[in-house]
């Protein structure tokens, strides 16, 4: 189906997340906080595919010298599958699924014309079709803190993701093994609890080095 361009306003933003390291040690004291970003401008001048939907769920993204666009996913220029499409800002919206390697934040755009040109405010969950999957557990990157990651203590109150194999250069000191919706539901000897979101709010991690293997 041919579609027409959208205009050359339309950005997406690429946000790589390390995590969203929100984390609180047993001791008292407010939880720290800090986003590792690193961030690229990507202009995305394709139409919306088979779905109606810019980027919708199930399409793929090719990556360009400056920018990312719609492609064909069987065509040799795509490089990431959509696995969840959201409308709306990312921090009030729901969370990418666990394998998410990384999110394409999209703008708004309103040509005044018809819904075809315009594209709203959303983000659209991303991986890549092949290795490395960043985001796949224990792997030390992605957008999300999921069960199996590693993390290291940056400062007091601040962690972040690390590779669990020790191949990234912060060794990993904590693995998350499970999810809870309170603190005080993690189990017994947690150590540590880490800010995932979504519906299960809460990791529960475990210090490594004292019997507790990565």
């Amino acid at each position: 189906m041919r579609h027409r361009a959208l205009p050359e306003a339309l950005f997406a933003f690429t946000v790589l997340y390390g995590s969203w390291a929100l984390a609180g040690c047993q001791a008292a004291g407010r939880p720290g906080a800090e986003a590792v970003t690193q961030q690229e401008e990507t202009r995305a001048p394709a139409g919306p595919g088979r779905t109606g939907v810019f980027l919708g769920q199930g399409t793929c993204a090719g990556r360009g010298r400056t920018a990312f666009t719609e492609v064909d996913c069987a065509s040799g220029q795509a490089t990431a599958a959509v696995l969840a499409r959201y409308y709306g800002p990312q921090s009030g919206g729901p969370r990418c699924p666990g394998e998410t390697d990384f999110v394409l934040h999209i703008t708004a755009v309103d040509a005044g014309t018809s819904e075809t040109d315009s594209v709203p405010e959303g983000y659209a969950c991303m991986r890549n079709l092949l290795p490395p999957h960043p985001g796949d557990p224990g792997m030390g990157g992605g957008p999300l803190t999921v069960v199996g990651d590693c993390v290291y203590m940056e400062r007091h109150g601040v962690v972040k993701e690390t590779a669990c194999d020790g191949s990234q250069e912060h060794a990993p000191e904590y693995r998350v093994r499970s999810e809870a919706l309170r603190r005080a539901d993690c189990p017994a000897g947690t150590d540590l609890y880490v800010q995932v979101g979504g519906g299960t709010p809460v990791g529960c991690a475990r210090r490594l080095g004292t019997g507790e293997e990565p």
